[in-house]
């Protein structure tokens, strides 16, 4: 990609989440390795789940690596719930514990007309973007004590719907409200579970779903003029899994360059 996304933090870390354990779903590129690079200067040891890119996931452990923390990469599809269940399992045989949980995972493709929407890409972009959420929660959370946090990424196109990417943006949606379901059944188990709904933003999934006109101009409609970075994204997801946002839950924050959102 030209230019590079920017993944690496902007500040120095502060021990937030010191001796903590996260599971990232698409942690290998994207907000999902802005997450883990981040988490890891917070002190977070990171277990990150990818579908295929195995090149992506060893850099990810590489940055990982370079901020002093360890990482582990368990390769499957998040769109078993089997291999959900078993990544789970790796990561507390390895670390010992689990304290944060960001499903992130997610796949889009454009689709111009109703009538091209095939029930093949409806099942897979469900089961990739919203089933793997149910997926790893259940098997996250008999392993997570009170103080926990689970984090879910939606989409700006939550709110907004996108014409283009009908299965994509509903299952964004269905993200939002499994959010504030989730966060009303776990809050009892002092678990909280937010979400974090980015607007554009400079990923490899831009490239690889959109045509060459529409990459060129990404992000020019948001009040900012232009799609935000990775790194401008992953605090969110610091913060939310922090101490410092113990009185959160059932919420949802909107990094998108300055556009207005109700809900």
């Amino acid at each position: 990609m030209q230019p590079r996304p920017k993944f690496e933090p902007r500040y120095p870390g502060a021990g937030k989440l010191k001796d903590k354990v996260a599971i990232i779903t698409g942690g290998d590129s994207g907000i999902g390795r802005a997450v883990a690079v981040h988490m890891a200067r917070e002190g977070a040891k990171i277990a990150i789940v990818y579908l295929e890119e195995h090149e992506d996931a060893e850099e990810t452990l590489r940055l990982i690596e370079k901020e002093k923390s360890r990482g582990i990469s368990i390769a499957g599809d998040v769109g078993d719930e089997a291999f959900c269940r078993e990544a789970v399992e790796k990561t507390v045989k390895e670390f010992g514990r689990l304290d944060i949980l960001v499903n992130n995972a997610a796949e889009q493709h454009e689709v111009h007309d109703i009538s091209e929407l095939t029930a093949q890409q409806l099942d897979r972009t469900f089961r990739t973007n919203i089933f793997s959420f149910f997926f790893m929660t259940k098997g996250a959370v008999p392993h997570m004590k009170e103080g926990s946090s689970i984090i879910n990424t939606a989409s700006i196109t939550a709110y907004q719907g996108h014409r283009t990417l009908l299965d994509y943006s509903a299952t964004k949606g269905a993200i939002v409200t499994f959010t504030y379901s989730l966060s009303q059944a776990l809050i009892g188990k002092g678990i909280r579970v937010n979400a974090v709904a980015p607007g554009p933003i400079w990923t490899p999934l831009i490239p690889a779903s959109f045509e060459p006109e529409h990459v060129a101009k990404f992000g020019s409609s948001t009040p900012m003029k232009r799609a935000g970075q990775p790194n401008e994204v992953a605090p969110c997801y610091v913060f939310l899994a922090s101490e410092e946002a113990s009185y959160i839950s059932g919420q949802v924050m909107h990094p998108n360059g300055g556009t207005i959102v109700r809900s």
